[in-house]
């Protein structure tokens, strides 16, 4: 029999972590312009109230997540999340229609990053950081999050984690799945701070910056100006962003063994030996062609060419340059 009621019991807790994330909107758009900060808070005390019901009612759920648990929590989980994430679109009238609001949020927790909003540049500065926010979370996973936590309310989560995310996985690099869920996200939140902090200091406004950080870790690509980042025309912010995007695009785990000095198991690894030769590869030969098709600098080329190579092979889709125009086969390479 398949345990409905632990079921429903983490989609709550889910919820209620959701909420937390709509309050933090809230506060960034207090902070910023405040034009939508009822309708955040507003969505994020509808999701509480939502999740606190459903964990009150199953609080008394036996604990214990079996695998067929585990994948109806994942699949379920998202599905709510999703829902729920498209109340600030709705509430504030940023995308006031249901299918539009569910497209952008869909898009924002996956890390598509296709977008229904034509002009970022006018949308209050909660509902940019929403937009972000959504997709940071969607690039590690809630929950996996979550599972970092499920200690504290008495839950295992090892079926859980296991069926949440093809990217990170859950083995050798720590025998217990929470510390393993805390160490990726650790990792995950000390690489995003760490770009948002040069990317200020590179000449971004904080509120760009901030915005840029979380989606480029999540390589979902959401941007807070509608040139992307081709509108901050810096050769040292691009530079940067193509650094942090093909750090983003390697499996965590192997972020994990480099950043504690076990490089024997990161060059043994055939998944990063073959996405980073791909890279060189790319970069190279892509370099090579809009140098001889375009006349521009050999520096120019190399720049743009990089990263927009980083971006597409990391499903970022950040852009600098109209690749389109470099050639009909560079563009179909």
């Amino acid at each position: 029999m398949i345990n409905t009621k632990i079921i429903i019991n983490v989609l709550g807790v889910l919820l209620m972590m959701l909420s937390g994330f709509m309050a933090l909107s809230m506060v960034v758009s207090l902070v910023f312009d405040a034009s939508d900060a009822m309708s955040m808070g507003t969505a994020g005390l509808v999701t509480f109230l939502t999740g606190f019901v459903l964990w009150l009612l199953t609080r008394n759920a036996e604990k214990h997540i079996a695998k067929r648990e585990g994948f109806l929590i994942v699949a379920l989980g998202w599905i709510t999340i999703s829902i729920f994430c498209t109340l600030p679109y709705l509430l504030s009238s940023t995308l006031p229609d249901i299918t539009r609001a569910m497209f952008e949020s869909v898009s924002g927790l996956t890390t598509t990053g296709a977008t229904v909003i034509e002009n970022v540049e006018v949308l209050p500065k909660g509902i940019l950081f929403w937009r972000s926010l959504t997709q940071w979370l969607g690039g590690m996973g809630i929950i996996v999050l979550t599972v970092a936590i499920f200690p504290l309310l008495g839950i295992g989560g090892v079926e859980l984690f296991v069926a949440e995310s093809p990217g990170p996985t859950s083995d050798k690099i720590h025998p217990k799945i929470k510390e393993t869920a805390k160490r990726l996200w650790l990792i995950y939140l000390g690489l995003t701070t760490t770009l948002i902090f040069i990317l200020s200091m590179l000449g971004m406004t904080f509120f760009d910056a901030l915005n840029h950080g979380l989606t480029t870790m999540a390589t979902g690509g959401f941007s807070t100006r509608n040139a992307s980042i081709a509108y901050f025309n810096s050769p040292a912010i691009e530079y940067t962003i193509s650094l942090f995007m093909l750090c983003a695009g390697i499996n965590y785990t192997i972020i994990y063994f480099g950043l504690t000095g076990h490089f024997k198991k990161v060059w043994r690894s055939d998944e990063f030996k073959t996405y980073f030769s791909l890279v060189i590869v790319f970069i190279v030969f892509v370099t090579t062609v809009v140098y001889f098709n375009t006349g521009n600098p050999m520096e120019q080329s190399f720049r743009e060419s990089t990263f927009q190579i980083i971006s597409l092979m990391t499903t970022t889709g950040y852009v600098t340059a109209d690749y389109t125009s470099w050639s009909t086969p560079i563009t179909l390479f």
